[in-house]
């Protein structure tokens, strides 16, 4: 693979701004923004998604925001010049020279950056020694992070001695209570004592900001934690994505307002439409809709929430429309998909199953806003970003942002809302949304802004369902597991539900995938059947099935299910596997009569 695919679709979701990455010969923090070049002379690489952008303009509260493709190393001519601004990081580095305490433990000098020369270190009988960077840096929710000061670490506090620091390892486990920082003078703490954050034994976060270079400091003020910088938890991007839609509109919202003026702004009842088609003009333009998309639509225009639409609702709206094709099929389209006929995929088990569509083409736009440490901040079952989480800057001013476009295909199946209304109302369904609440709470900690966004059991399940239906796609469609991705639809209202679920694939090269899924998508009943008979047993069975949030438990967010069954890739997963339950899809060996399948 290429530098520039390498860098397209990976760069903002491990190589963003505030990235903590070892080299061959340094470990370093990616720069932000402002150190990201682009070749002189050549064109910037810019992405055009107007939905997306409208999006993060209100998100990052801009009028003037780009996307842009992350910028290509230049490899021509003499050497490697990078494009990307980095700083090094962390400044504390360990000595490779190795000495032995009377104890028989392995201890090793801790120095500053400012002792080493050329990136090496001098004893004092002359020999220059390697050194390696630290592991162990401090940071904060906010996402600032630093050195440790280490001598403040070894003697409690105190800053008066100036005599050599060590760092002294009782045994090869790594673990955290069998390593030391000690001084000469006798003084030592255990890396331990750091994990207990309250304690503040590393002090309280200076707001560094390394990635954006000097005179960066913010206010912050919070007890700062022990961090890895190597750790999965150090760099969590905070994303947003978007399938890029024909139109912004609906067809049936473009059909309204195309007759808006002239006629639908007079209607104030759904039973007004009927008497509309009486007219030619109208019934040639809303031939296709039926009466209650209609009146949504009428209802949505004039309270002005078209315009405020979650991002999900407006790809939602154009996968369930009426028409059979939707998109062009030209080749240089970015959308383009076609219904496949309830005679194909018509059985039993799919009696709850409304439409499906095999989407041929389309293109899926990422850009990153921010990141988090410690907790991802993942977009909500809307694909919204929660405005109330304190993201780090990856830009002193953002005038841009970086983002990458895949072109791929998928599989979308939409439900049937008065299948799902009569399941949700059953005695048997409500008992385990009750449950699935109670672990929701245990995680939310008392947050009534958490538990105000509990996703609801219809979310359950249709998350649980295309966990189940994607490892039984990858079976055949070609792809790995890990290359396919979920997209979960629900736009429910306190009396009506209506969801879906889409399993697409993509790919940043400029010819997309090669129609595997799409191919696969033609069997899909087959497909169904294997993802609901998988589901049924576990091999972590019963202890799976039997699970149940309670408190002081690692799953709170969990019903059945477990990496046995349900849980995938979390690079597939847009929840980060969580709000899951096997339970609500099919017949467990421990609950009977949630499912929502039957027939299988």
């Amino acid at each position: 693979m290429s530098t520039s695919k390498i860098r397209s679709s990976q760069a903002i979701n491990t190589f963003g701004p505030g990235a903590m990455l070892d080299l061959p010969e340094s470990s370093v923090i990616v720069g932000g923004l402002e150190g990201w070049k682009y070749e002189p002379g050549r064109e910037i690489p810019i992405i055009n998604e107007p939905r997306l952008i409208d999006k993060l303009r209100g998100i990052l509260e801009t009028q003037s925001l780009t996307l842009r493709k992350p910028p290509v190393a230049n490899e021509q001519g003499f050497g490697f010049r990078p494009s990307v601004k980095c700083y090094r990081f962390p400044e504390w580095f360990i000595v490779q020279r190795t000495e032995t305490t009377k104890e028989g433990y392995r201890k090793r000098r801790l120095v500053h950056l400012s002792a080493l020369e050329r990136m090496r270190f001098t004893y004092d009988d002359g020999k220059k020694e390697d050194v390696v960077p630290m592991r162990f840096v401090r940071s904060c929710t906010k996402g600032h992070v630093d050195d440790i000061d280490w001598l403040a670490f070894a003697h409690k506090g105190e800053k008066t001695c100036a005599r050599n620091l060590w760092i002294e390892e009782a045994g090869t486990s790594g673990d955290l209570s069998e390593i030391q920082i000690l001084c000469d003078c006798g003084k030592f703490q255990s890396l331990a004592a750091a994990l207990n954050a309250q304690a503040g034994t590393l002090g309280h976060c200076n707001g560094r900001r390394p990635w954006l270079g000097p005179y960066s400091n913010e206010k912050c003020g919070e007890v700062s934690r022990l961090l890895i910088r190597t750790a999965s938890n150090a760099y969590f991007a905070q994303i947003v994505s978007v399938i890029s839609i024909p139109d912004s509109q609906s067809p049936v919202e473009n059909a309204v307002r195309s007759l808006w003026a002239s006629y639908f702004i007079a209607v104030t009842a759904k039973e007004q439409i009927a008497t509309f088609r009486l007219i030619p003009q109208v019934a040639e333009v809303i031939s296709g809709f039926s009466d209650d998309e209609v009146w949504r639509t009428v209802q949505q225009i004039r309270s002005g929430r078209e315009e405020t639409r979650f991002i999900k609702d407006v790809e939602f709206d154009a996968l369930t429309s009426t028409k059979e094709e939707i998109g062009s099929d030209v080749p240089e389209g970015v959308f383009y998909a076609r219904s496949l006929s309830s005679e194909v995929w018509n059985a039993p088990w799919m009696t709850g199953i409304k439409k499906v569509v095999l989407v041929h083409r389309l293109r899926e736009v990422v850009a990153q806003v921010g990141f988090t440490r410690f907790e991802p901040a993942s977009p909500d079952i809307h694909g919204e970003l929660d405005l109330e989480v304190t993201r780090a800057s990856i830009a002193l001013e953002a005038s841009w942002l970086p983002a990458c476009e895949n072109l791929g295909e998928g599989i979308f199946l939409e439900f049937k809302p008065e299948a799902l209304e009569r399941w949700a109302r059953r005695s048997a369904v409500m008992d385990r949304a009750r449950l699935l609440h109670e672990g929701y709470r245990i995680w939310a900690k008392g947050d009534l802004g958490k538990m105000e966004r509990f996703p609801t059991v219809v979310y359950y399940l249709l998350h649980s369902f295309s966990h189940l239906l994607l490892n039984a796609i990858a079976l055949e469609c070609g792809y790995p597991a890990s290359s396919l991705r979920e997209r979960i639809y629900l736009c429910s209202t306190p009396n009506e539900f209506r969801g879906g679920i889409l399993i697409y694939t993509g790919s940043s090269d400029a010819e997309g995938t090669l129609g595997g899924l799409v191919q696969t998508g033609r069997d899909i009943k087959r497909h169904v059947r294997v993802a609901l008979e998988a589901g049924k047993l576990c091999t972590n069975d019963p202890v799976c099935a039997y699970h149940k949030p309670r408190q002081l438990d690692h799953q709170p967010l969990m019903g059945a299910a477990c990496h046995g069954c349900l849980l995938i890739s979390e690079t597939s997963c847009e929840q980060r596997n969580v709000y899951l339950d096997r339970a609500l899809v099919v017949e467990t060996v421990d609950t009977q009569g949630a499912e929502f399948f039957e027939g299988v």
